[in-house]
């Protein structure tokens, strides 16, 4: 792969990860933090969303987000024809 592939491919992958994390953040702390009092008005099989978006909902929003990592990566892997099973045969 050339410079600028190169350039292009580590682009993608932080713009990627910078939206994943945003995306992290805001529901980790929006959801879980500063707009827990609004959400705590909401309940949801006996308990306040706010609560659960603090407890369980930031945990399950956050593996969601490495499998959505995975796929992304996984795609602009094939897109810039890097086979990380094929480095490994040719390093082994």
């Amino acid at each position: 792969m050339d410079e600028n592939a190169r350039r292009a491919y580590w682009r993608h992958n932080l713009r990627l990860m910078a939206v994943l994390l945003v995306i992290w953040a805001l529901v980790s702390f929006g959801a879980g933090i500063f707009f827990a009092d609004a959400l705590n008005n909401i309940v949801i099989a006996g308990f306040p969303l706010g609560f659960w978006f603090a407890n369980q909902g930031s945990i399950i929003v956050f593996v969601i987000l490495i499998a959505v990592y995975v796929w992304r990566m996984d795609k602009l892997d094939k897109k810039y024809g890097i086979d990380e099973y094929e480095e490994e045969v040719h390093h082994s």
